[in-house]
């Protein structure tokens, strides 16, 4: 397909740049150590599973803080503070337990390399409803910004967070790529809002028949290096 003018990308974080589950696999058994060792009646009563459990409950609890998967924990870690019968002045800590962790990602082997080329090349802003902090996960260099459904109360495939995005770049949504690797909330969330889309499908799923396809398929972000240059030329 015919790629317009793009004058930036905005990329996706969580399963476009790394896998996100191991990664919360590993900052949840983090936070847990951190209770075994200061909050040990808390540990007892919400080891992981009870925990995850009860994060859920907050969640469905709290449809407003649907985007602020933050707030959802820092709640959760309170209930489950009061619920022990111990202090919730350990939720900040706990939280940055699990937070530090949060941030220690696995790139896909393909990100580093392509990631400084595409820099070279257009501005690059991560479009995330995730909450990692991207100058913690060491990439922060690559971007000229971070726009999160936590800041700004809106989350894919809600057309906002990709007016904000738009706005913070100076630049109009059909000028802009969309690259991430869901199809709901980042292909039909970008088309939505009038941005070009980019599915980056590294399992080799299927499209899902109902929505319609994106406008560019790649596998990694080496990929969309080739795209963009033979959109140039």
């Amino acid at each position: 397909m015919c790629m317009q003018t793009v004058m930036a990308l905005s990329l996706d974080l969580d399963d476009t740049l790394w896998p996100i589950w191991p990664i919360i696999e590993r900052a949840e058994q983090c936070l847990q150590d951190f209770l075994l060792a200061n909050a040990p009646k808390t540990a007892a009563q919400f080891p992981l599973p009870a925990m995850r459990h009860l994060r859920e409950q907050v969640a469905q609890a709290h449809p407003e803080l649907a985007h602020d998967f933050t707030a959802q924990r820092k709640i959760s870690l309170q209930h489950a503070f009061r619920l022990s019968g111990e202090s919730d002045a350990l939720v900040e800590p706990a939280f940055e337990a699990f937070f530090a962790a949060r941030n220690q990602v696995s790139l896909y082997e393909d990100c580093l390399p392509a990631l400084t080329q595409l820099a070279s090349m257009l501005p690059i802003i991560a479009l995330t409803n995730g909450n990692a902090d991207l100058q913690r996960t060491g990439i922060g260099h690559f971007f000229v910004g971070c726009i999160s459904a936590k800041t700004v109360a809106s989350a894919k495939p809600d057309t906002a967070i990709f007016m904000a995005t738009s706005q913070a770049l100076g630049i109009a949504p059909e000028n802009i790529l969309h690259v991430g690797d869901d199809p709901w909330l980042d292909v039909q969330g970008a088309h939505n809002a009038g941005f070009q889309s980019a599915w980056i499908n590294r399992t080799h799923a299927q499209w899902p028949a109902d929505i319609k396809p994106a406008q560019h398929t790649i596998t990694t972000l080496s990929e969309l290096i080739d795209l963009l240059a033979r959109a140039q030329r």
